[in-house]
């Protein structure tokens, strides 16, 4: 009899099926189910113990080693001397650690123990916190590398083996290397709310919900003509399977925020020839990125910068000049930047306001037009939430006449937003950055103050399939039952694959619990 299986999707019926009836007629499964995760089982020890510097390389005052698995108990004694016995877990205590082959004291720092299970990836471990000098830290790590049974980890490895002891979900693996890489404050909250769990908490209670969905709709196929199952049990499971409909399409309606904020957001600068766009990358990312000029279309390429726009990530692109051209490497870059325009979040559209016409009603009917023509816009209406107009040079603009301006466009409906700037003086710098932080925060939520939202477009992917595959349950309901448990089953093991967790036996188990079957 085997004490394991791993079963591809294809083969889950029937097994579970032979499973079911040997538990009715036996007591006991025949067959204990693995979760999988792409064919890999999950939860499966590695024997060997591998160690890795944990802290950023380089000079640094403290640098710490970390080692994980059966061996590292070896490693603490045979380097630090510690002959009669392990050292409180937990607790620092501060050694001389030596090579175990030379007996050479490499350093004088601190050591910590924790043994298994609790630990970050659930075996026994061990940290060396020494001074942070390269020749320091080499020597350290070639002495561990001596010890029987150790070698050097690959990457991501000691996060691959917390998942593999169940002490962090995927989605929690993925939250923990957004909060390494994360470069804002935002980006830092909402790492660290995915990395704690919200997110996989949210899956986990749908995945409960799904198990309990599909042990009902297989316990009426098996057990309803024995009357062993109660009347109302599949109208219980619509109610729930339109419920975790309704919940996941709100939770796929989130216009990608969190993504957003994950990946940073598309800003891209467009506009005519000549109308200051260089001058505004370079402005808002302090530097001289781009190189500026009074000739026209001296940009012809997509320039990027990342930037941090009130703890924000942006990725800010300037373009060409947006005109008609017979140079070839112009025509490529106009190219470009229609198509930035298109992929981006938002749009901050440059305009020289020494250009607009003398007469407000005439500069707003000639911005309209002008939107039209550089955008390559269908209608005349821009989305608030997708474009900026920026009128750079208004320090060459009259006071009076850059009021009679700001009145007119305040009146008139269907321009984006306007901001009046100088990037030469930087007047009206401040208020444009305000005006700019507000629409970058509403593109990317409060990642604090809402539900969790999606992080990556994988998570987005499986959701899809999951939403779909309950669609065929309500599609086979009342055509054909075993299709629709299939579709069940099918979005189950879409949920799965996001939390890296999918079992068969806790469907049995529902199955006992909720019916009490052979009792």
């Amino acid at each position: 009899m085997l004490n394991h299986l791993i079963l591809p999707p294809s083969m889950f019926r029937g097994i579970w099926r032979v499973a079911v009836h040997n538990l009715r007629t036996r007591g006991t499964p025949a067959c204990r189910f693995v979760s999988t995760c792409d064919g890999v089982p999950v939860g499966l020890a590695d024997a060997e113990t591998i160690f890795a510097l944990s802290s950023g390389h380089g000079r640094c005052g403290v640098a710490v080693i970390r080692a994980t698995g059966p061996a590292s108990s070896t490693a603490l004694q045979c380097m630090t001397k510690l002959t009669s016995s392990l050292p409180p877990p937990r607790k620092a205590l501060l050694r001389s650690i030596t090579d175990p082959r030379t007996k050479e004291v490499l350093d004088r720092g601190l050591v910590f123990w924790f043994p298994a299970p609790h630990s970050f990836t659930g075996e026994d471990s061990v940290e060396f916190h020494i001074h942070g000098g390269p020749a320091v830290i080499t020597a350290v790590l070639h002495a561990l590398g001596s010890v029987p049974g150790m070698r050097p980890a690959e990457a991501g490895e000691f996060t691959r083996r917390a998942f593999q002891a169940g002490k962090l979900g995927l989605t929690e693996v993925e939250g923990l290397g957004d909060l390494i890489h994360a470069e804002t404050e935002a980006q830092r909250r909402q790492a660290l709310r995915q990395m704690s769990g919200d997110l996989g908490r949210l899956y986990q209670d749908w995945t409960h919900k799904l198990k309990r969905c599909l042990a009902h709709v297989e316990a009426f196929i098996d057990f309803s003509e024995d009357e062993l199952i109660e009347d109302g049990v599949l109208n219980q499971v619509d109610e729930w399977v339109c419920d975790l409909q309704a919940e996941m399409e709100r939770h796929l309606q989130d216009e990608r925020r969190g993504e957003r904020l994950r990946g940073g957001v598309q800003v891209v600068i467009a506009g005519a020839a000549n109308a200051g766009k260089s001058s505004l990358l370079n402005t808002l990312c302090q530097r001289p990125a781009a190189i500026v000029s009074p000739i026209a279309g001296t940009t012809r390429d997509v320039v990027e910068t990342a930037l941090d726009i009130g703890g924000f990530p942006v990725l800010l692109s300037d373009t060409a000049g947006l005109r008609e051209s017979l140079d070839l490497v112009e025509r490529e870059g106009v190219r470009r930047a229609r198509e930035r325009v298109e992929q981006a979040d938002l749009t901050l559209v440059v305009v020289d306001c020494v250009d607009l016409p003398s007469d407000a009603k005439q500069a707003v009917t000639f911005l309209q037009e002008h939107l039209s023509s550089v955008l390559s816009a269908q209608d005349s209406v821009f989305p608030a939430d997708r474009f900026l107009l920026v009128l750079n040079k208004t320090d060459l603009l009259p006071e009076e006449r850059r009021l009679e301006l700001d009145r007119e466009l305040r009146r008139v409906s269907g321009l984006p937003p306007a901001c009046h700037m100088s990037c030469h003086t930087r007047e009206g710098l401040q208020d444009f950055l305000a005006v700019l932080h507000t629409r970058v925060k509403t593109l990317c939520g409060d990642p604090l103050s809402c539900a969790p939202t999606l992080t990556q477009a994988r998570h987005r992917a499986h959701l899809q399939q999951c939403f779909a595959a309950l669609a065929q349950y309500q599609r086979y309901r009342d055509i054909d039952l075993a299709l629709a448990a299939e579709g069940v089953r099918l979005a189950l093991t879409s949920l799965g694959r996001i939390t890296g967790r999918v079992g068969a036996e806790e469907i049995l188990d529902i199955i006992f619990k909720d019916f009490c079957i052979g009792k």
